[in-house]
């Protein structure tokens, strides 16, 4: 029984990968907007209604991996420790090795660089994007604002939520800037990383 769950876990992943690498290639060459859903399915062999079990909506075809990283984000900074600041969490959580830049996988950088270039061409993903930043600040202010370890005024946690999202923000582009000139996961990480902490310590001296 284990084993076959694994099988059917790993047919799962295989099938939603494969509708976001179609999905990818197709944004790629025609725009974000220009490729209907039914296209994506038959490029990766499933039916529409297959495409939309994996992703609610067209947009999560490229934002699904954002707002997971983001909700995990929030999730680490509320579940932190009770003798450690949420600025503390989020600085450990964005500064840790993870995903596409943790290797030196050519190919994962090279997605990061096609999704760069294709929510550049679409307003509405970059109307996404900044629906995900807000929805993820204005949580973390909350989490600030009642942070026992350092708590702040409903002001102050809002500017400080945006100064933080604003790093993670910078930190994202440079990634994709960086993969977009054909740099190395493992490199684009390293620099990503030490480029972050001194701009993390750059808002501790205060600004």
């Amino acid at each position: 029984m284990t084993e076959q769950l694994g099988l059917r876990e790993r047919k799962k992943l295989e099938t939603r990968q494969r509708i976001v690498d179609a999905a990818l290639k197709l944004f790629d060459d025609r725009g974000f907007e220009r490729v209907p859903v039914a296209e994506i399915a038959r490029a990766a062999n499933v039916s529409e209604a297959t495409v939309f079990n994996y992703f609610p909506s067209k947009e999560d075809l490229v934002y699904g991996g954002m707002q997971a990283y983001e909700d995990q984000l929030i999730a680490a900074v509320g579940s932190r420790p009770k003798d450690t600041s949420a600025v503390a969490a989020f600085r450990e959580f964005v500064l840790e090795p993870r995903g596409a830049l943790a290797t030196d996988d050519g190919a994962a950088a090279s997605v990061v660089a096609r999704t760069a270039r294709i929510i550049a061409g679409s307003e509405t993903l970059r109307f996404r994007e900044q629906r995900i930043v807000d929805q993820a600040t204005d949580a973390l202010a909350g989490l600030i604002e009642r942070d026992e370890a350092a708590p702040s005024s409903a002001l102050n946690a809002w500017v400080t939520a945006n100064a933080l999202m604003g790093v993670n923000r910078a930190m994202t582009r440079l990634a994709q800037r960086l993969a977009a000139e054909g740099r190395g996961g493992a490199e684009i990480g390293r620099t990503v990383r030490r480029q972050g902490r001194e701009a993390f310590e750059l808002l501790e001296r205060g600004v």
